[in-house]
């Protein structure tokens, strides 16, 4: 008939009579509606949808059966889960059955349609045969259209989970646990956010990880650096603009907020914005209404607003640089990224996270960061926070270097020339700092940096072996001494 596939009905039905007579009612039709199971009682009925739930697209029921379980109670059990069956019920004429309140009831249990059966004297049909058969039809069509709804809802979860994943917040660090704590708080709620750090902690990442754990999670997330957009295009960027509002302006328009509009907006730098437009953004945040360039009528939007800055925005208000009002509405939630060198437990976390990233991204085998390099990573005050951290991954990375050595990592933090270092092989690093060590340790280190020198300036294993004056096994059996993979 109507569909590609046949639809699967279960009937429960305790009389074998009204049973015949739905088997005669459908029988015309069994290429397309099969009655895959018959059972006499509600908790029978449960038992098999929980053994396959897939195993019907169409419940009948009478509403009246033996066992306890029937009617309103049973509807509602039948439609428990995330694709339950469609059910229509089949009832006795009776006065009940003709009220307006019993069909309210059997639809708010979840019931697609309900008709009352023909009189036991009717033995070929239960019911008007082609209104029975278009009602099935009908609840195997809307139950499709549910599946068709899941596997949209799957897919768009999936698709936040992916991005949830690539905008992971890195880091074990009380700072940090705190913030992840912070960020699923503020996401069950629509209050605007004023997220403070310094440039380049990360305050992007954080508004997009409340975005994408909130209830506006399938909707727009729109990205906006204040600071970087010409003081004259502001507001037609944040608020859009009507065709023929100005010369150029030959089509309409949307704004940053109309496309951001049941999700999120973040105004990155928000304390760049001239005055003139905080007056424009005050209004859409109390009111949720925009005025579009060259159009007299307000458009209404409903968008969260996550805010960032790396000013003191208490100091621009004071100044007169911003908005006291605007200050206030923004800063309904106020949120403060620490500096990267304020969790140095952090940095080899980050470290360890970005050369797996970029690496996979870049195609190029994962380096090895010696422990020395490390301690320089950790020690170092990262003036450009987590991006410059980001920048110098990458800068080792193109290097392709297999061995990373503090040398390495001042060089490319641009600490120190290349010429600056040639003493670190050569043992003067080792009491240049005016700290005595003990004589094997200071003898280890220097063989360890001496084989990494060394295996740097080789083509393989087997060329470091043979410059060294080793034989390939002792050179294997001195790398695993001095825990060099």
């Amino acid at each position: 008939m109507f569909n590609h596939k046949a639809v699967k009905v279960l009937l429960i039905e305790d009389e074998e009579y009204d049973v015949r007579r739905v088997k005669n009612t459908l029988s015309p039709f069994q290429d397309d509606i099969q009655i895959v199971n018959v059972v006499s009682d509600g908790l029978s009925a449960l038992d098999v949808l929980h053994a396959s739930p897939d195993c019907c697209d169409v419940v009948i029921m009478d509403y009246q059966i033996a066992g306890g379980l029937m009617g309103d109670a049973l509807i509602a059990r039948l439609r428990e889960g995330s694709l339950p069956p469609q059910i229509i019920v089949v009832t006795k004429m009776s006065l009940s059955a003709s009220d307006f309140s019993f069909a309210t009831n059997l639809i708010k249990a979840g019931a697609f349609w309900y008709c009352t059966k023909y009189p036991i004297d009717i033995e070929e049909s239960i019911y008007q045969p082609t209104d029975f058969v278009l009602s099935i039809l009908n609840a195997f069509e809307k139950r499709e259209l549910e599946r068709a709804k899941l596997r949209s809802e799957r897919k768009l979860l999936k698709n936040v989970t992916d991005r949830l994943e690539d905008k992971k917040i890195v880091g074990r660090s009380q700072a940090m646990i705190g913030m992840i704590s912070d960020i699923v708080k503020y996401a069950r709620s629509n209050a605007n956010i004023l997220i403070m750090g310094e440039s380049g902690t990360g305050k992007e990442l954080v508004a997009s990880n409340i975005h994408y754990n909130s209830g506006r999670k399938f909707e727009n997330f729109v990205p906006i650096n204040c600071g970087s957009i010409p003081t004259e295009l502001i507001e037609s960027e944040l608020f859009g603009f009507q065709k023929g509002a100005f010369t150029g302006a030959s089509v309409d328009k949307p704004g940053l907020f109309e496309l951001a509009n049941h999700g999120t907006i973040f105004l990155d730098e928000v304390s760049e914005l001239p005055l003139s437009s905080q007056v424009k953004l005050l209004r859409v945040i109390q009111d949720g209404e925009l005025e579009k360039i060259g159009r007299t009528q307000v458009t209404r939007v409903d968008v969260r607003v996550i805010a960032a800055t790396n000013k003191d925005l208490k100091t621009e208000v004071k100044e007169r640089r911003f908005r006291e009002d605007l200050y206030y509405r923004l800063n309904v939630v106020p949120m403060r990224i620490p500096p990267l060198r304020d969790r140095r437990d952090d940095i080899p976390i980050l470290t360890d996270h970005f050369l797996t990233l970029y690496a996979n991204d870049m195609h190029k085998f994962k380096p090895e960061m010696t422990p020395e390099a490390v301690k320089v990573l950790v020690d170092y005050e990262w003036p450009g926070n987590v991006r410059e951290l980001q920048n110098f991954v990458q800068r080792i990375l193109i290097n392709d270097l297999p061995i990373v050595t503090a040398g390495n990592v001042l060089v490319s933090l641009g600490v120190a020339q290349e010429s600056e270092l040639t003493h670190s092989h050569n043992g003067n690093g080792y009491f240049g700092d005016g700290i005595i060590r003990p004589l094997r340790e200071a003898q280890d280190a220097f063989v360890r940096d001496y084989v990494l020198f060394v295996r740097e300036q080789s083509s393989s294993d087997a060329d470091a072996a043979r410059k060294l004056g080793l034989l390939p096994s002792n050179y294997s059996r001195l790398l695993r001494t001095l825990k060099i993979k």
